[in-house]
């Protein structure tokens, strides 16, 4: 069965980017193989992927999801209705207002396998609508004190059960499966 999961790096205040979108403070954290093993055991498991489009709706260098690691099927949250694009092996679909459709086809490409969420915006939307099974974040040691949350702005209390935690050389690994 395939699972929908916000798969997230955050800070221990919950930023997902610094207030330009930067992620500079994820680079250059040691790890060790354990941490990598965790990582890896999440992405392998990944089927498609959901996230927002920007505002030219175009695949920049730099904007593939997993840094290009992953050749799956992309959907991405638009305005504006427009055709797939295919772009180093991995195909983008856009779909207009409607992130319920994009978690449906975001499934039926996923067959077995999860669909990751990509974004605030998009992860707390999915969480609004009762959309997520599971959320995977990987959360590092440092305080960002502003920039983009991923759960500011949710407005609803969301129960969750500890499904599996972990720590190693640096980050620590959290895994809820969200209860209804």
């Amino acid at each position: 069965m395939s699972l929908v999961i916000v798969h997230a790096t955050i800070t221990v205040d919950g930023y997902l980017a610094d207030s330009a979108g930067g992620v500079d403070w994820m680079f250059g954290r040691p790890s060790t193989a354990d941490d990598d093993a965790v990582v890896e055991k999440v992405t392998t498991q990944i089927g498609a992927v959901i996230g927002g489009a920007n505002a030219t709706q175009t695949i920049e260098p730099g904007e593939i999801p997993y840094g290009g690691m992953l050749k799956v099927p992309v959907f991405l949250m638009t305005h504006h209705g427009r055709e797939p694009i295919e772009q180093d092996g991995v195909t983008y679909t856009f779909v207009v207002n409607d992130i319920t459709r994009a978690v449906t086809l975001a499934k039926e490409a996923a067959g077995d396998k999860w669909v990751s969420l990509l974004g605030g915006s998009i992860s707390r939307q999915c969480l609004r609508l009762g959309l997520v099974d599971e959320l995977h974040l990987d959360i590092a040691p440092v305080l960002l004190g502003g920039g983009i949350s991923l759960f500011a702005g949710l407005e609803q209390k969301i129960e969750l059960e500890r499904v599996e935690t972990s720590a190693f050389a640096s980050e620590s690994h959290h895994r809820y499966r969200v209860l209804c």
